[in-house]
């Protein structure tokens, strides 16, 4: 019985008309552009209120940055192996099954691509606040409002647990506000998109400047911080009590209270949860894998630019963590803080709050201000501003690659799976800005960014899992790259995904059970389209 991978419409690239145009550095350049977002600027500070402690945080980042590169190695083989446009959606369906490819793909549409599009996008349209305040999110700050509705009764969606005494809250919405900063991300989401039916070279261009931009912007950053910035109480502080003050959080607290274990397991527990806010900063490395259909020699290329753009992300978050050490201690007190802005001593006050107090857990203005009071804030919102916007440029490009692989499976709608006269997807590209455009209007953004990791976690998990599968079934396959450490390095990156996920299904449920539904729900939508849409690939 052959099992190994066919040729379908969405595999046989010299078909379907996609021009092999990405060289290496265009393909890394998308990796560290799609990775590099808005999270590396504020995560850190949520990450300090759960943990409390300077060596925990850093041992977090080491951690996210350990299972984001070996999750890329084992991708990497899979991507020498079948460098097919769709990426990780081909992989899911040649290990496991069609159905399984499509519940990737239908998470990706429903959440992890345009939830993250939008939300981004709107970031994109809070930092433009800080230099126009009329543009931007918040009416409190200036922006101006379009549309304001307070609804009579709060819409609330809630979850029964088990082992909750009352039913998990996992939406609630007591207003529906439009304000000029919604229009912004509309406009950069369909300005993107409209860059990226122009051709692949467009939006590579695109990405590349500003990939590099916002590398730069890291890298003044880290300097400023391990400078200008940096401060030898910051120092005493972070240095003195480096494990300490875990239990003393609300996380912890929490935690405790629900569970009753030792404090031991609890702050485990707690370690766990707080690698949300890592994990997302990380995330999306893999998208690059939907446009091997375009990559020039993708079996090299692909696995190449997996490798080294992941490298490159996480060794500047590190140091990005390091610069904020260096300048803020990780513990502040807010209410001190707080004394300090009524005393008119600002720097003070940004010092006294620290990492967990910076002010909207804005942790890079904070330490920007630390150096350059006057003009620090605007500069790193420029910074922002840049690294958001390439970061939708390159999710826009790579998540229409895939509507298309699936498409050509009959698992999306047609048209989706055509190119345009300049070989691109268009329609896909189009269908993917509109709800992500209505994402922004509905103000979803948020919750659905916060289910993000838990179905990421999911699937990478499923695809390495997926590395095995095929190693058994196809031992003669093609490989012109394979995973060092093979079988440990893989089992090790599945063991660690499944102890998170469980871990997040116990002390952040608001985050986890709402994604597992979503990609439940694609389960009846897939046999819909195998009765409707004429599905084409089926495994012997």
């Amino acid at each position: 019985m052959d099992r190994s991978p066919r040729k379908s419409e969405s595999q046989d690239e010299g078909k379907s008309g996609f021009r092999r145009q990405l060289g290496l550095f265009d393909s890394t350049m998308l990796v560290v552009g799609t990775m590099i977002g808005s999270g590396i600027f504020v995560v850190s500070a949520s990450m300090s209120r759960e943990l409390a402690s300077p060596g925990w945080l850093m041992v977090a980042w080491i951690l996210t940055g350990a299972i984001t590169i070996i999750g890329a190695l084992c991708y990497a083989e899979l991507a020498a192996m079948m460098p097919h446009a769709g990426g990780q959606y081909v992989y899911l369906r040649e290990a496991f099954s069609p159905l399984w490819g499509y519940l990737y793909g239908w998470t990706v549409f429903l959440v992890i691509q345009t939830g993250s599009i939008a939300a981004v996008s709107v970031v994109f349209a809070k930092y433009l606040g800080v230099l126009v305040p009329q543009l931007g999110i918040d009416p409190l700050a200036g922006a101006v409002v379009i549309y304001q509705n307070t609804f009579a009764e709060p819409l609330i969606v809630s979850l029964p647990l088990p082992w909750l005494q009352e039913p998990l809250t996992i939406f609630k919405r007591s207003e529906f506000v439009i304000t000029a900063g919604n229009l912004v991300g509309v406009a950069v989401t369909m300005f993107l998109a409209w860059v990226n039916c122009v051709g692949v070279r467009a939006g590579t261009r695109v990405q590349n400047i500003f990939a590099i931009a916002k590398t730069v912007g890291l890298l003044l950053l880290i300097v400023v911080g391990l400078t200008l910035a940096a401060n030898p109480d910051a120092l005493k502080a972070n240095t003195t009590e480096m494990w300490g003050g875990g239990t003393t959080t609300k996380a912890f607290s929490d935690a405790k209270s629900m569970f009753g274990f030792a404090d031991s397991v609890i702050l485990a527990m707690v370690f766990g949860g707080a690698l949300v806010g890592s994990l997302f900063s990380a995330d999306a490395w893999n998208n690059v894998t939907f446009t091997a259909g375009e990559m020039k020699n993708p079996r090299r290329n692909l696995a190449l630019s997996l490798t080294l753009g992941t490298v490159i992300v996480i060794c500047l978050y590190l140091l990005v963590n390091l610069g904020f050490m260096a300048s803020l201690p990780v513990r502040g007190d807010v209410v001190a803080a707080q004394e300090l802005v009524a005393a008119g001593d600002n720097q003070g006050a940004i010092f006294a709050g620290g990492i967990s107090g910076a002010q909207d857990d804005r942790v890079g203005a904070a330490v920007m201000a630390r150096a350059w009071p006057s003009f620090g804030p605007q500069l790193i919102a420029v910074f922002v501003m840049i690294s958001t916007f390439g970061c939708v440029n390159g999710m826009t490009l790579m998540g229409a690659r895939l509507y298309y692989a699936m498409a050509q499976d009959g698992l999306f709608f047609k048209s989706v799976g055509k190119l345009n006269s300049k070989g691109v997807p268009a329609v896909g590209l189009i269908l993917q800005g509109l709800f992500a455009c209505l994402l922004i209007f509905s103000g979803t953004y948020n919750e659905l960014l916060d289910y993000v990791i838990f179905a990421c976690l999911l699937f990478y998990s499923l695809t390495v899992i997926g590395l095995f599968v095929l190693r058994a079934r196809q031992p003669d396959a093609e490989r012109p790259y394979r995973v060092i450490g093979y079988p440990i390095l893989p089992a090790v990156y599945v063991i660690l995904c499944l102890v998170i996920m469980v871990d997040l299904l116990l002390v952040k449920p608001e985050f986890t059970w709402p994604g597992l539904i979503i990609v439940l729900a694609g389960i009846p939508v897939y046999y819909v389209w195998r009765l409707v849409g004429g599905a084409k690939y089926t495994l012997k």
